[in-house]
């Protein structure tokens, strides 16, 4: 037997089929550690062997790591999955049973659904962090921004002066230059300068206890050319256990960094794939761009598919699959590194 769990913030709805994909039955459950009692005892009782959950990443999140923890076999059904599926059955309209049926029916229909992505332990910590400094980041820029358009009428020309407020050096030479002038948007322009100095400072400490936190786990992945800690960090955070993809190209589809086929008749030809995880798909763009930009053989082969004809856009979607097989392979030796105890000597793989 097999179940699907529809989750909310709030409730959980779950449905039970048999191999067939007939209902058996169907509970709704708070979102809480006695709705979860109550499904295992559901799932016991019918004697079900998988379970897919929608959204094992967000509000699934606590009950795909308690079943999980207590044996179950817990695989995420993306929610394009579970569309198609309702959209197939016309006239029974959207409900969060129809919902969880769906979810249900493709568990015990594709077994080839990645397990449940855990966010638990280090990941969870990590994704916490990274998110944080991203929000200081976007504060920073905002501030800046702010300030930049304030200046222009407190201190005509300033911009030829100091044209950019990037470092604190230029943040604190700009608020010598509004010392002692007591105008209201002065006020406000010197407090929004300190805040930006103080958000630097906080970001730097982030990154470097996210630097702290990654060492010893993903030596390998840092080492490629244009990730560091801070990118590694994103690829563990998201990813959390690199055996939930059997094949390199089963993560490069996760990523989106795949091209999908889109043939029809005697056409053959692949198309963008504007799916997957869009952060792991963020970090192999970035990756792509510093190789690109560098002498490396990225830029080497970023210059090769631009000799074939290819755009300058087209170059760097083929460097992206490249660089997603090397994480897959870097993950994977940080993988093996961790279950023998200890992090291996890490290689700085290249673009082949």
């Amino acid at each position: 037997m097999f179940a699907g769990i529809d989750t909310h913030k709030d409730t959980l709805a779950v449905a039970v089929v048999d191999v067939l994909g007939s209902q058996l039955a169907g509970l709704e459950v708070a979102n809480t550690e006695v709705g979860f009692a109550q499904i295992l005892e559901l799932l016991g009782a019918h004697r079900v062997v998988r379970v897919g959950v929608e959204g094992s990443g967000n509000f699934g999140r606590a009950v795909a790591a308690h079943l999980s923890g207590r044996g179950v076999d817990v695989r995420e059904v993306p929610t394009s999955m579970s569309s198609r599926e309702r959209a197939a059955r016309p006239g029974q309209g959207k409900t969060d049973e129809v919902d969880a049926l769906a979810i249900a029916r493709l568990a015990g229909r594709e077994p080839g659904l990645p397990p449940a992505r855990l966010v638990v332990g280090l990941a969870a910590d990590l994704r916490s962090l990274l998110d944080y400094r991203e929000d200081l980041v976007d504060e920073h820029h905002r501030l800046v921004n702010q300030v930049h358009a304030e200046l222009t009428g407190l201190l005509p020309g300033y911009q030829h002066i100091y044209p950019h407020l990037k470092t604190s050096a230029q943040v604190s030479a700009v608020l010598e230059l509004l010392d002692g002038d007591d105008r209201v948007r002065a006020v406000l322009t010197r407090r929004r300068l300190s805040r930006a100095l103080e958000v630097v400072v906080e970001a730097r400490a982030v990154h470097k206890q996210i630097a702290q936190m990654i060492a010893g786990h993903a030596e390998h992945v840092a080492a490629i050319y244009g990730a560091g800690p801070i990118l590694a960090a994103r690829f563990v955070a998201e990813i959390v256990d690199i055996e939930r993809y059997p094949t390199r190209d089963a993560f490069a589809s996760a990523n989106g960094s795949a091209p999908l086929a889109a043939s029809s008749g005697r056409t053959v030809r692949h198309r963008l794939n504007r799916g997957g995880n869009r952060r792991l798909n963020r970090a192999l763009y970035v990756m792509a761009i510093t190789q690109a930009r560098a002498d490396t053989e990225g830029r080497a082969y970023y210059a090769r598919k631009r000799a074939k004809g290819k755009t300058a856009r087209e170059a760097i979607r083929c460097l992206k699959r490249q660089l997603s097989d090397q994480v897959y392979k870097a993950m994977r030796a940080d993988a093996a590194a961790a279950a023998l105890g200890g992090p291996a000597a890490a290689s700085t793989p290249v673009a082949a």
